[in-house]
C-alpha cells in the first residue's frame, strides 16, 4: 500500500523550459542555443544544483569560458525566476491527497538561492511534509545515495513509497532505492494516471 508520495519540482509541479522562455522573449536561434548549452547544460548549473558553487562563482565560471559575456550571464541568471512557475493542474493535486491522508514530499535538483526564492513565493509547498533539495544534501538525482539519504532523513518505508519525476534516470534510480515509481514524461495533467496507481477516486 502506497502511504506516501514524493515529487520531482521541475517539469512535475514547477515548469521549467528556458528554451520556451527564451523564444517568448525573441532571442534569436543562436544565442538561445548558446544560453542553453552554457549555462542550462553546463558543468556550473549541474554544480549550482550539488551546492558546489554560488552563483556568483557560476557566473563567473561561464562567462570565461563562454561567448556570453559577464553582463548577458548575469542577465539570464536574474531571469531564471521568471522561467519558472506553477503547473496548477498537477499543484491541485496536493490538497486532495493531502485530506486522504498521504503523506507529501518533494525530492529536487535545485540551486540553493533560486529554491529560497521558490518555496518562500508559491503557495503549494504548505502542503508538503518535508523535502530535500540537491544543494541542500550536496548530492543530486540519479545518484541513488540522495535517494537513500531521503529514505533515512524522513524515516520512510521505501515500498509504500511512491516517486513522481519527469526524467527516466531518475526514476530508474528511485526503483533501484525499492520506491514505486511513475514517469511523468512532463506531462502538466497527472492526476488521472497517479489517482490509477493510488486506487483511489476523485
Amino acid at each position: 500500500m502506497i502511504r506516501n508520495l514524493i515529487f520531482d519540482l521541475g517539469n512535475v509541479l514547477i515548469s521549467f523550459k528556458p528554451s520556451e522562455f527564451l523564444k517568448r522573449k525573441e532571442y534569436p536561434e543562436n544565442k538561445i542555443n548558446t544560453i542553453l548549452s552554457d549555462i542550462f547544460n553546463g558543468k556550473e548549473w549541474a554544480m549550482l544544483d550539488n551546492g558546489d558553487i554560488s552563483t556568483e562563482e557560476a557566473i563567473r565560471s561561464i562567462s570565461g569560458r563562454s561567448s556570453l559575456n559577464m553582463a548577458e550571464t548575469e542577465l539570464i541568471f536574474n531571469m531564471r525566476k521568471e522561467i519558472l512557475y506553477p503547473i496548477d493542474d498537477n499543484v491541485r493535486l496536493l490538497p486532495f491527497l493531502k485530506k486522504e491522508g498521504f503523506g507529501l514530499y518533494y525530492l529536487s535538483n535545485f540551486p540553493a538561492d533560486l529554491f529560497e526564492e521558490v518555496k518562500n513565493d508559491y503557495y503549494f509547498f504548505r502542503h508538503f511534509d518535508g523535502g530535500l533539495i540537491s544543494a541542500e544534501a550536496r548530492l543530486s538525482k540519479p545518484d541513488i545515495r540522495f535517494f537513500e539519504l531521503f529514505i533515512r532523513k524522513f524515516g520512510l518505508a521505501p515500498e509504500e513509497t511512491l516517486f513522481i519525476d519527469d526524467l527516466p534516470a531518475n526514476v530508474e534510480a528511485a526503483s533501484v532505492s525499492g520506491m514505486k515509481t511513475y514517469l511523468t514524461y512532463g506531462s502538466d495533467k497527472i492526476a488521472s494516471e497517479v489517482f490509477e496507481i493510488l486506487k483511489i477516486r476523485n
